[in-house]
């Protein structure tokens, strides 16, 4: 900084006047002017150069937890507090939208107990999933989106997407998510809220067959379906789904961009901070393999 403002103003006062007031040597100086930039420096500019590369990679979503893995991963040798330092130097900033819902005691559930009581983690793949459905605006009109996720990676195993919201909405997405999954039975909780979708005969009777445990969150109680909703304030943040945006999109281009933002960035490339900063299906792949590995006696 001291050599900075003696080059900003040797016009207007002697050299060696300033440097003898600010205490530095003018072979100091003159050895700044050939390499006016520490080696430190130079190692932050880089550092902030692949910052932003992970940064726009991410489309800009990650913050300095999700870029600080990537870098980690890619091996780039520095620690979280500086990528987040850097990055505010340089004003690069996540998008944020969800927020914790506030505790509210509801009615119990009239089909079904609440067997999950909000155990959000779980140890193996396919033990209990989680539901529920938003709303999207089109210019067509609304659509309704209805997902299961696996608590195990919060990895998203089965989705639908149409303009009717009944009962055939969610049980198409449960139908796809145990075409994909191999789920065995009497293992699997599956919790949703009081809506009349859950309630109906035709889901119930899925159930039914396939041995599934139904579990159901108390009315009024948002906090069960917490995982859910985060998951939605990301999807329509980060595709720019609000309700009130001026250009809306139109449902066949909708459909596109949800599978590609579900099945393509979500499951396998978001990094996920609930599971180690790893994406869904990295964290099951590791899950996997760790159990596949035969101990080797010493």
């Amino acid at each position: 900084m001291k050599y900075a403002f003696i080059q900003a103003h040797r016009c207007e006062f002697k050299l060696t006047s300033v440097c003898r007031v600010l205490k530095v040597h003018r072979s100091g100086f003159y050895a700044w002017l050939h390499e006016p930039l520490s080696p430190r420096a130079k190692a932050n500019e880089m550092l902030t150069a692949k910052i932003r590369e992970s940064y726009d990679q991410s489309m800009g979503i990650y913050g300095s937890p999700r870029i600080f893995c990537d870098l980690r991963e890619a091996g780039v040798a520095c620690g979280e507090n500086r990528v987040a330092r850097l990055m505010r130097a340089a004003g690069i900033k996540s998008v944020r939208g969800y927020k914790r819902p506030r505790y509210k005691v509801g009615k119990p559930a009239l089909v079904a107990p609440n067997q999950l009581q909000r155990q959000f983690q779980h140890d193996e793949p396919d033990q209990a999933w989680v539901t529920d459905i938003t709303y999207i605006r089109t210019k067509a009109g609304w659509r309704y989106l209805a997902v299961w996720i696996d608590l195990f990676s919060r990895r998203v195993v089965g989705w639908k997407l149409d303009h009717r919201m009944d009962a055939a909405l969610v049980i198409e997405a449960l139908s796809r998510a145990l075409g994909h999954r191999q789920v065995e039975p009497d293992q699997l909780l599956v919790h949703t809220d009081q809506g009349s979708q859950y309630r109906a005969n035709d889901y119930q009777e899925l159930l039914q067959k396939e041995k599934i445990t139904c579990s159901m969150s108390a009315k009024g109680c948002c906090w069960d379906n917490a995982v859910v909703e985060s998951f939605f304030s990301t999807l329509k943040l980060e595709l720019n789904l609000d309700v009130d945006r001026e250009v809306l999109i139109c449902p066949q281009q909708l459909q596109r961009d949800l599978a590609f933002w579900i099945e393509g960035y979500y499951n396998r490339e978001r990094r996920h901070s609930t599971i180690g900063y790893l994406s869904p299906i990295d964290y099951e792949q590791a899950f996997i393999a760790a159990r596949t590995l035969t101990p080797v006696n010493p």
